[in-house]
Parts: structure tokens; C-alpha cells; sequence
């Protein structure tokens, strides 16, 4: 049995998600528990396994990943990126497949601070004439 494996970092909003890939028989992990039980609604399934399916390698890798930071849509979208970004550790060929349908591509959107004098980062205090 090969111990070789291949990491990739994703990060989404505040999430945070390591993957590391194996070959295997397309088992899925996430913080010890499994796949489905932790991403419990299909379209977030779909959303993490994008990267296998665009390349056909659903079920030639077991994926290991540590996620922790932000909510269940922000850990998905950090960890499609980081099967991408281990894929490509793993086989350099498949960067223009995955890069075709931006599936490397990080989203750099983040909440916006809390300004001084502001009630949130944007909305002010209400104000009265008298």
C-alpha cells in the first residue's frame, strides 16, 4: 500500500479546509467523519466533489480533509479548491481542464470590519431632525 499522498489548501469567507489525497477508492473524509454526514445537502456534495468529476478521478483518490473556520457553504467552496490545488500536485496535466471551468480560482470576498461610529460596517445610527 502506497503512503504517498498530496496536499492542497482551500480557504472560502473564514473557512479554512486541508486536503490530502491518496490513491484509493474514492473515500471522502472530513474531519474523521464521513462525507455525506458532513455535508448534509446535495448541492454541497456536488460542490466539494466538482473537482473529481470535471477530471473523471471520482473514484481513483480517498481524500483526507481538516476543515475548521466559517460555516458549512464557506468549508465546501474551500474544499473544492483544495482537491483542485492537490490534484494538480498530484498530475501538473490537469491544471487546463480544472482551470476551464474556474475551479481554481479562490473567491477573495470576505465580511467587511466594523467601522467606529457605524452600527455594523456600513449602516449608521438613525437620525432625527428634532
Amino acid at each position: 500500500m502506497s503512503t504517498e499522498y498530496f496536499t492542497g489548501l482551500g480557504r472560502r469567507k473564514s473557512a479554512i479546509v486541508t486536503a490530502k489525497i491518496t490513491h484509493g477508492t474514492g473515500l471522502i473524509t472530513v474531519n474523521g467523519r464521513d462525507f455525506s454526514a458532513y455535508f448534509t445537502t446535495p448541492v454541497l456534495q456536488g460542490q466539494v466533489k466538482r473537482s473529481l468529476t470535471h477530471t473523471g478521478k471520482l473514484d481513483s483518490f480517498d481524500i483526507r480533509m481538516k476543515a475548521s473556520g466559517g460555516g458549512m457553504v464557506g468549508q465546501a467552496d474551500a474544499a473544492r479548491l483544495a482537491i483542485a490545488r492537490a490534484l494538480i500536485n498530484f498530475e501538473a496535466e490537469l491544471r487546463p481542464t480544472l482551470k476551464a471551468v474556474k475551479l481554481l480560482t479562490r473567491d477573495p470576498r470576505i465580511k467587511e470590519r466594523k467601522k467606529p461610529g457605524k452600527r455594523g460596517a456600513r449602516r449608521s445610527p438613525q437620525w432625527r431632525k428634532r
